[in-house]
């Protein structure tokens, strides 16, 4: 179905391919050296949770999503964003676009789990009632 965490190197090798920049530039761009990003790449370091972020956002790619192919989130809900990592008919950009929107629906979800809707909606469909007018009023 999906890569296994060991090939991180190869996903991050291949998101920078899309992406059409060389090593020296994500290296750059992720603030690590040319020789340590290589050897991420060729499977013989394991990069820090740190590093993924930084590389994930120099690749443009969700931070959660890097975590997820290095082994360090649980599978459980992240299967769709695995699928769309592992789905090679999408470009990078639409990889990027539909993990935002499906973190975001995540996220608001979470919130009005947490947050129960306090009447916001109700209160717009109920009318405020109308105040009264004193007699002097409505002469």
């Amino acid at each position: 179905m999906t890569e296994e965490p060991r090939d991180l190197g190869g996903f991050i090798r291949d998101l920078r391919r899309n992406a059409r920049i060389s090593l020296r530039q994500l290296a750059e761009q992720a603030g690590v050296s040319n020789p340590y990003l290589s050897q991420i790449e060729r499977g013989l370091r394991k990069p820090s949770a740190e590093v993924l972020a930084q590389l994930a956002s120099a690749l443009r790619v969700s931070t959660p999503l890097m975590y997820l192919r290095a082994g360090l989130l649980e599978r459980e809900g992240h299967d769709v964003l695995a699928a769309i990592a592992a789905d090679g008919d999408l470009t990078v950009a639409q990889k990027q676009s539909l993990t935002q929107i499906y973190e975001t629906f995540r996220r608001e979800n979470a919130r009005n789990a947490v947050a129960p809707d306090d009447g916001g909606d109700a209160a717009a469909a109920e009318p405020e009632p109308e105040p009264t007018r004193s007699h002097e009023e409505s002469q």
